[in-house]
């Protein structure tokens, strides 16, 4: 069994965070305002960028820096390394948003020990806010009103004063039973929105709104807004009501009572 890690340890570490976040958005900075980047198209049909590569390069060197030992998975250069403490690292989340032109992208970095995730930085600087957290020391956001503690809504029931977001749901559409599901949700709350990649996992962070539901990602997409949703009293499994981990390709993320009814009305 591993040994905790210390308070002084996650300190580190998350100033750390900070700083590779700092230094990927002085490499995405320029590229995004100057439109100044030729895009290529992965085996996966997703596009990536120079901004990406280079970000991903810029966050690695002050990560390893500080933490020489530790292991990485990148969005654009995957495993490098083994160990129990591994860096989850996407440089743009949202390069789709990136590259068409509008500012709902961000840059992701969470530290997973031993299977866990710890803590975590999700900066989006050309949308102004930055969230993160770090496991027992709460959730915080950094935006133009200054810095503040997050905490989720205590919405109670799928009534007109719920609000839900959702990401992709290509999978989920697949599934009669589910879509079905998700129908009947959207039938009884009071707003539907599609605000997608790191903007709905702050949203309900911050209590604006109560329900994320994602049925077609990767654990570099959500690993660090994870660690934030729950420092900020929110559950966050996949829509299975697993824990979250390498694997996992789906999210359902709400307050605790949303998070309860809509799982179990996923998998009636």
């Amino acid at each position: 069994m591993s040994a905790p890690l210390d308070e002084a340890f996650i300190a580190r570490a998350l100033a750390a965070a900070h700083r590779a976040a700092d230094a990927a958005a002085a490499v995405i900075a320029p590229r995004w305002r100057a439109r100044d980047f030729s895009v290529e198209t992965k085996s996966d049909a997703t596009p990536v960028t120079e901004a990406d590569r280079e970000a991903e390069a810029a966050i690695k060197r002050v990560l390893r820096d500080a933490f020489p030992t530790h292991a990485f998975h990148g969005e654009e250069e995957g495993l490098e390394g083994d160990g129990e403490l591994v860096w989850l690292i996407d440089p743009i989340d949202g390069t789709k948003a990136f590259v068409r032109g509008y500012p709902m992208f961000s840059t992701q970095i969470a530290l997973m020990h031993a299977g866990e995730l710890v803590l975590g930085v999700s900066a989006a600087p050309e949308y102004g806010e930055r969230a993160w957290a770090a496991r027992g020391g709460g959730a915080f956001l950094r935006d133009a009103r200054g810095e503040r503690r997050l905490r989720v809504a205590d919405t109670q029931a799928f009534d007109a004063k719920a609000a839900i977001s959702t990401g992709n749901l290509k999978s989920l559409a697949a599934s009669p039973a589910r879509w079905a599901a998700y129908a009947d949700l959207v039938r009884r709350v009071g707003r539907i929105r599609g605000y997608g990649d790191f903007l709905h996992y702050h949203l309900l962070a911050r209590g604006a709104i109560d329900l994320v539901i994602e049925s077609d990602l990767n654990i570099l997409d959500i690993a660090p807004l994870v660690v934030i949703v729950r420092e900020a009293g929110g559950i966050f499994t996949d829509l299975d009501g697993h824990p979250i981990g390498l694997h996992t390709r789906s999210a359902l993320a709400a307050t605790p009572a949303l998070h309860a009814r809509a799982l179990a009305a996923f998998n009636a």
